[in-house]
Order: structure tokens, then sequence, then C-alpha cells
């Protein structure tokens, strides 16, 4: 991989010192705390309020609610969330993409501690590459969040997912912690981790966090085959192991009560099988393709209080994404394909808040970032007709928010300027759009936490690099996928006394429009496509969200919660088209989960259930591309011992209890049933 360590210290140097603060991830200021700081704090006893005081729907799950989901990677915590669908391919090593409201895995932006994670190439980010052993918290946001002091590339999408990894917290005359867990199950898997948080003085700390993963994926499923699909035989997955590595390292400093920063450097290799779809007589296909990549990135993040009414914080970030892709089966001259691609991005981001009023706020953010592709592709005589694309994008965002006893209301326009060039062909049109976005939610009554929430977004994406330029593929005609969000919703939150510590309900409805939709054709044969926008999608749907917590007796504790989602995703291109008014492709209309944690003096016991109905694999809703539906139930039992006050857990979790055979993409078979232990010593 190669890393242009010039063109690193030249972008740190802009605005170093970096770091990153523990600036919320979202902003839900309470009705009986005001606060004098600018910031917008959120109470770690309040937390769980937040999601029904957001004027935008807001999902979170803490670190110690995601251990109770019988979960290993974000992926499979972030299926938890409402109106969410993730595409996974199936296994541990499998690509998985997350979709919110149907809108594509593109409108989804992913924030690793509050900097915007990239893959300009594919416009999608593979979650299922993030770990959960140092997870803070996961938060998902529709529309935007109602913290107005944030990058403005936090404005530019329909959704955020936010992931908080571990900062150091040190209790008393400690100096270190740490943790140190072994995970071991079913298909092979291992999977050692630890981290270590050292307190270097008082006003700095180091952290460091690290992992490794093997798994030979080879778990049985059963293959329907035949003209009727009613011939069955068990079969066992091939070509789907997977070895990744991750290593991170981050320096915190806290300066003063109004100062604050960090600097993060993260970097993850994997090599992976890739397995193919399953048909039957085609054994070959199933182990011919592998995957090799890298990522590395570095980012910081500055923050400083100047007054109670004006604040200052600013982030860089040098990205570079190294992808190896082969097919030794593939039938050309050669024998192979063989392509290798080289991503570099360079961010920067500066914002300012002013309080003018004790109610009001305003906020102007701006973020400059260059993004560059280079590939290589081998699947026949050599030749570089790679166009080698730069776009430079200027991200500003001016935003206001209004906070009340009973009125929490939010605006922001966000202009996006965006220029191409190429080495070769032709580039891409500039670009140069306006978004604008407005929220609000009202409390009618001082006795009740009830509250009404609306908000409307107009936001687009541009078309990926591989949109545009990926070889016979690409379109450079191509216009941004445009949409526009409304969401109406109402909120709820209880406390009545010891015994229902919490009682949260959300009941969101909502209406997407996607214009200029950009999809993939055939032209003159099934081997070569092209991109074009011809796509419009109406999406209408209502997320339903509740959790609670009871306390039985002093010792016996339950925790409840459940989400469902009823989702019309319609393709509205063409009224003489045969998919016109169908279910877009991998989307129920019906689908949810469930969970509830046990918590006693002796173990602690976790159940965890996801389902969802029927989908179609095509445009079509034909029954030849339907999905069946399918639920999958999961157990855990664990048990914490405390010995020389340093904390040793032990857990052990049944998967997909029921055996159930399903798959969430068509020819990729999920696992069935299979069993996973944890040992992790804390101190």
């Amino acid at each position: 991989m190669r890393f242009t360590g010039n063109a690193f210290f030249r972008i740190f140097g802009l605005l170093l010192p970096m770091a990153v603060s523990n600036t919320v991830l979202f902003a839900a200021e309470s009705d009986s705390i005001k606060s004098l700081s600018i910031h917008e704090v959120t109470v770690t006893e309040k937390q769980r309020t937040a999601e029904v005081r957001s004027s935008a729907p807001l999902q979170i799950l803490t670190a110690k609610q995601i251990g109770k989901l019988n979960v290993l990677q974000v992926s499979d915590a972030v299926k938890y969330f409402s109106g969410v669908t993730v595409k996974d391919y199936g296994g541990i090593g499998g690509l998985k993409t997350v979709s919110v409201r149907s809108l594509g895995a593109g409108h989804t932006a992913v924030s690793y501690d509050g900097v915007s994670l990239t893959d300009c190439q594919t416009g999608q980010i593979d979650i299922g590459r993030f770990s959960l052993d140092n997870v803070d918290m996961l938060s998902l946001s529709n529309g935007q969040s109602d913290n107005i002091f944030q990058p403005a590339r936090l404005f530019a999408s329909a959704a955020v997912l936010n992931i908080r990894t571990l900062t150091p917290q040190f209790e008393g005359n400690k100096t270190v912690n740490g943790k140190v867990s072994f995970k071991g199950g079913s298909f092979a898997m291992v999977n050692p981790s630890a981290w270590l948080q050292y307190k270097i003085s008082r006003k700095l700390a180091a952290a460091v966090s690290a992992e490794w993963l093997s798994a030979n994926g080879r778990y049985p499923y059963k293959l329907h085959y035949g003209a009727a699909g009613d011939s069955v035989s068990n079969e066992k997955r091939k070509n789907s192991d997977v070895e990744n590595f991750r290593l991170e390292g981050a320096l915190y400093a806290t300066f003063s009560p109004k100062e604050s920063a960090y600097l993060k450097v993260y970097y993850y290799q994997s090599e992976r099988g890739l397995p193919g779809g399953t048909i039957f007589y085609n054994e070959k296909a199933f182990t011919s393709q592998r995957m090799w990549d890298h990522t590395f990135f570095a980012q910081g993040h500055y923050e400083k209080d100047f007054s109670q009414v004006l604040s200052f914080q600013s982030s860089v970030k040098l990205n570079q994404g190294y992808l190896h892709y082969l097919d030794t089966a593939y039938l050309n001259s050669i024998g192979r394909q063989e392509s290798v691609f080289r991503q570099n991005e360079y961010y920067g981001s500066l914002s300012l808040l002013y309080k003018a009023f004790e109610k009001l706020s305003f906020s102007f953010s701006a973020d400059g970032f260059v993004n560059t592709l280079d590939a290589r592709y081998e699947s026949g005589p050599a030749t570089d007709e790679f166009p080698h694309p730069v776009r430079y994008n200027l991200l500003s965002v001016a935003a206001a928010k209004y906070v009340s006893e009973h009125l929490l209301a939010t605006a922001s326009i966000l202009s996006t300027v965006v220029k191409e060039t190429v080495e070769k062909g032709d580039a891409a049109a500039n670009r140069d759009r306006l978004s604008p976005y407005l929220s609000f939610t009202y409390k009618p009554f001082a006795s009740k936490d009830l509250r009404f929430r609306a908000f409307y977004k107009n936001i687009f994406r541009l078309p990926t690099f591989n949109d545009l330029y990926y070889s016979r593929v690409g379109n450079t005609n191509l216009k941004p996928e445009n949409t526009d969000q409304l969401n109406m919703g109402v909120t709820y939150s209880l406390s009545a006394g010891q015994w229902l510590p919490l009682l949260n309900v959300t009941v969101d409805a909502y209406r997407n429009n996607v214009k200029d939709k950009i999809v993939a054709m055939p032209t003159k044969n099934l081997f070569v496509w092209s991109m074009v926008n011809l796509g419009k999608v109406e999406i209408t749907g209502v997320d339903v969200t509740a959790e609670s917590g009871l306390k039985i007796s002093r010792k016996l504790g339950l925790a409840l919660g459940g989400t469902c989602t009823y989702l019309r995703a319609l393709d509205v291109t063409d009224p003489a088209g045969s998919s016109y008014r169908h279910q877009i492709p991998y989307t129920p209309r019906v689908s949810g989960s469930g969970k509830l944690a046990v918590e006693t003096p002796w173990v602690d016991v976790a159940y965890s259930m996801l389902w969802s109905g029927h989908r179609y694999a095509g445009y079509q809703n034909y029954a030849v591309n339907r999905l069946a539906g399918y639920s999958d139930h999961s157990i855990s039992v664990s048990k914490e011992f405390i010995i020389r006050n340093k904390l040793l857990n032990v857990s052990i979790e049944a998967l997909n209890i029921m055996n159930e055979n399903y798959a969430i993409v068509k020819s990729f078979p999920m696992p069935g049933r299979s069993f996973r232990a944890t040992v992790s010593y804390r101190f």
C-alpha cells in the first residue's frame, strides 16, 4: 500500500493540534437542566430520553445494550434499529451495507468518532468490518441530528450512523484501564481482542485497541434447485473464509474544561474468500474469487470554548484505501480477472457556534476534501484506460437552533460545490447545489413527556467513481440522485417510580421521494451494462419503537424492547413498465426486532430476535423473485465474577437457535444454528 507521507503532514499542519472532544452525536437538551456551557451536552443519566426529545428520529444502542444483543460486529447491532435494512451477503466475512428507510447505502453516512468514513469508489461503507469490542455507543439519526455544532459533512446525507468508541475514563487514582477478551465459536471462529487506556498526566491520556479474527466460514445450508425449487440438497459454504486484523491508537488531551483534542490512527486489513451465489452444479464459482483490502486513516479534532457564547472546532483526516480483487476462473484469454484500486482522501473542517441569546444559537461549518482513485484492470492485454479521477468538494452549512421549555426547532441550509477532473477521457459535470432542512418538536404539556415532531429535508447523493468511470459500465453524464424526506411523529416517555424506571415509545410516519435514481441497465448484451438515471421511487412507511425497564425486586430486573417497520417502497419510474408500482428489490413490507434481558444475582440471560416479511430479489414482484420471510432467534447466558476488584465475564451464545435456513440476499445463505463463547477480563 502506498502512503503519501508529505501530504499527510501538510494536511495535519493546517489545523493542529487536532482532537475530538466528547462532543455528543446528538442534541437533546433537558427541560430541567440549564447549562451555562455553550455545548449541547447529553447527561449520561438522561441518555435514553434523547430518543424521545429529538426533533428527528434518533435511535441509540449503548455498550451495555449491545452486550445483550448476541452480536459480533457493528452490522449485527444495526439490524436492531427500526427502518434499517442491512444487505448481508452471509457469514462473518460477507459484505454488509446499511440502507435506512430504503434510500440505499449511498444515502447513509457513517461517522467514526465524529468524522465521516468514506469510500469514493462505491459510496458504500462495509459496516461488517467494524468490531464492537471498543464501541461505547451506536446511534442512528434520520434526516440529521439536532446538534448544529458539527462538521458540514454530517449534514450532507439522508441519515447518519454514528460509531462512538471508548474514551479514557479514570476513577480515583487509577492510571490504567484495560480489557482482554477471547471469542471462539462455530466454523472455526477465533477472535482475540484487547484495549488499554493509560493516563499519562492530568491532561493527557492514550488508548490502544487491537483485534484479530479468523474463521473458515464453512457453514451448512440447504440448496433448493429444480424447475420448482422443490429439490433440496445439504451443502456447505465454500470459499467463505476470512482473516482480518484491526489496530487503533489514540492520544487524548484535555487542556482545560473548555479546551480538548484528540488524534486517532486506524489500520485494518483483511483477506477473504468471495463465495459467490449458490448455483447448483457450479462448484467452481464458489472457490475462485478472493479479495484483499487495507484501510488506513488518521483523524483529529480540536475544540475550544472562547467564551460562554462562542465555540470553535476543527477536524482533519487522511484516508487511504487499497482493494485487490482476483478471480482465477474468469473465462478470458489469460484465464483470470484481476483489479487493484487505490483511493485517497484529504479532508479538513472548521465550525463555529454562536449562542446569540439564551434560547437561540447559530452555527457555521465549512468542509473541504479531495478524493482520488487509481485503478489497474488485468483481464487481457495490459492497458491503462482508467481515467484517474480527482474530485474537489466544498461543503458549507449555516444552521440555527431554538430551544425553549416546550419547543425545539432547527433549520439549516447546505451548500455543495463539486469540481471533477480526469487524466483521460471526459470528466463528470461540476455540481453546485443548495439543500434545506427544517425540524421541530413540540411538548404541549408541562407535566407529561409527550411530544410531536416533524422534519423536512432535501438532499442528494453524487454518483460514485464506479458509477461514472468503471470500465465499460460508467456514465459521466449521470445526475445526482435527489431525495425529499418528510417525517411526522409522536414520542412519549414515562418513569413510574422504582418498579418502572423507564418506558419510551416513538411512532413516526414518513414519505421519501427519490428522483433520478441511478440504476444499471443492460445494453448490447448481458455482459455490458450502463449506469443511467431512470428511477423514481416513492417510499411510505411507519416506524414504531418501544423500550422499557422493569424492576421486579431488589435483585431481579428486566429490560425489554422492540421495533416494527411497515414500508412501501414502490418503483414509479414508468407507468408502462413491468415493475411499475412494484416493491423495489430487497425491501420487506414488514420487519422488526425484539430483545429481552433478565438480570439475576446468579446469571444474566438475554434473548434477541430479528424478523422480516418476504422480499423480492428483482424489480418485478413475481413469484420467481420472491424471497420467503424469516425470523432469527438467539439467546445468551452470562456471568460476571469480581476478582480483586477486577471483572471476569463468561458468556455462551446460541445463534439462530431455530436453525432457520434463510437468505437476506438471494443465493447468499446465512448461517444456521451456531454457538459462540466469550471470556473477558477487565481491569
